[in-house]
C-alpha cells in the first residue's frame, strides 16, 4: 500500500463507511484497480467505473473477478504468478507430512500433558510418506513445483488434467475418480472457477477412500464440501489436509471438530518473503501499463 500510495492516488473503497457514495464520487477518475485473488473483481462493480483500464490481482487465482467483463472493455488483468509457485508447492508438502505424521495432533498431545502421563512410546503410530502413490489434480507451474518435491521422496506421481502435456514426465490418468483409486494422497492444485467446481466430488472421494489423504491448497470450490464432510465423519475418506474452504472464512464445524482434519487459515502462499514479492509485482504492473502500455503477467 505504501508503494502504491508513492506512485499513484489511492481511494480505499473497502475503508469507506458509505461505499456506493463513495465509488460514485470517485468513479469518473479511477483508470486502475487493485485487489487480491479471493475479492476480486465483480462486474457490476466493473460497469460502475467507466475509465477503468487495468486490474491487478494480489494472487494467481483469477476465478473471482470477471474476466467475461474485462475483456469485452478491453481492460488488461494481470495477476502474480511465478513469486508464489514455490511457496504453495512447499505448503503442498508440508500439509501432507502434517497430515500423514499426525503433526498437529501429536503437537496437541504433548501439550495436554498426555505425553508426560502417558510415558514414551505410547502415541498412535502414524502413516509413511516415502514410496507412497501421489495424485496432483492440475499439473500447472505449482502442480510440477509440488511433483518435483514428491520425487525427493521418492513418491510415485501421476495426475489429472483436461488434457495431456507434451515433455511431462508424470503419468496422465483421464478419469479423476480413477486416479484418486490408485493413489494414497490426491493434492489439489489446479485453478478455481465454474468449470473447476465441484471437481471433486463424492464419488473422487469414495475412490480414494479409507486410507486415503486429500489435500487442498487449490480453491475450496473444487471440492464438494459437503460430501468431503459427509466422507470423513463416516469413515469413507482417511483424512484431509485443507488450506481452502468453499465458504473462507467460514470453515464447517464439523470439519474443526474432527481429528482426522488439518486445518490452515488459506496461508499457502503466507511468508514475509513471497508476500512482499507478490505486492511488488502489483505496484510494477500497474507502473508498466500506465508508462509503457504493457503488463508484465497479463491474464487477459
Amino acid at each position: 500500500m505504501a508503494a502504491l500510495d508513492d506512485a499513484f492516488i489511492v481511494h480505499r473503497l473497502w475503508q469507506a463507511p458509505d461505499g456506493g457514495a463513495f465509488l460514485a464520487a470517485i468513479a469518473g477518475r479511477v483508470r486502475g484497480a487493485a485487489t487480491t485473488g479471493a475479492t476480486g473483481l465483480k462486474g457490476d462493480l466493473i460497469e460502475r467505473l467507466p475509465r477503468l483500464e487495468v486490474v491487478a490481482s494480489y494472487g494467481v487465482g483469477t476465478d473471482a473477478i470477471d474476466l467475461a467483463t474485462c475483456r469485452r472493455r478491453g481492460i488488461g488483468v494481470s495477476n502474480t504468478p511465478d513469486v508464489l509457485t514455490a511457496e504453495v508447492a512447499d505448503f503442498a508438502m508440508t500439509l501432507l507430512l502434517a497430515s500423514a505424521r499426525r503433526v498437529p495432533q501429536a503437537d496437541a498431545y504433548v501439550r495436554r500433558g498426555d505425553y508426560e502421563r502417558d510415558g514414551k512410546d505410547q502415541y498412535p503410530l502414524t502413516r509413511r510418506v516415502r514410496g507412497k502413490k501421489v495424485g496432483i489434480v492440475g499439473l500447472g507451474q505449482i502442480g510440477q513445483a509440488f511433483a518435483s518435491l514428491c520425487l525427493a521422496f521418492g513418491m510415485d506421481v501421476a495426475w489429472y488434467g483436461p488434457r495431456p502435456k507434451p515433455g511431462v514426465p508424470y503419468r496422465h490418468v483421464e478419469d479423476l475418480a480413477q486416479l484418486a483409486g490408485q493413489v494414497d494422497y490426491l493434492v489439489l492444485t489446479c485453478k478455481g472457477g465454474a468449470e473447476t467446481a465441484g471437481l471433486v466430488d463424492a464419488a473422487v472421494l469414495e475412490a480414494l477412500g479409507a486410507k486415503g489423504t486429500l489435500v487442498n491448497v487449490a480453491r475450496g470450490s473444487v471440492v464438494d464440501e459437503a460430501a468431503l464432510v459427509a466422507a470423513l465423519q463416516d469413515g469413507t475418506l482417511g483424512a484431509a489436509a485443507l488450506d481452502v474452504y468453499a465458504d473462507e472464512p467460514n470453515v464447517p464445524a464439523a470439519l474443526i471438530a474432527m481429528d482426522n482434519v488439518v486445518l490452515q487459515p488459506h496461508v499457502a502462499s503466507g511468508t514475509v518473503e513471497t508476500r512482499g514479492a507478490m505486492g511488488q509485482l502489483v505496484v510494477d504492473n500497474l507502473k508498466s501499463w500506465f508508462g509503457h502500455g504493457r503488463l508484465l503477467t497479463p491474464v487477459a
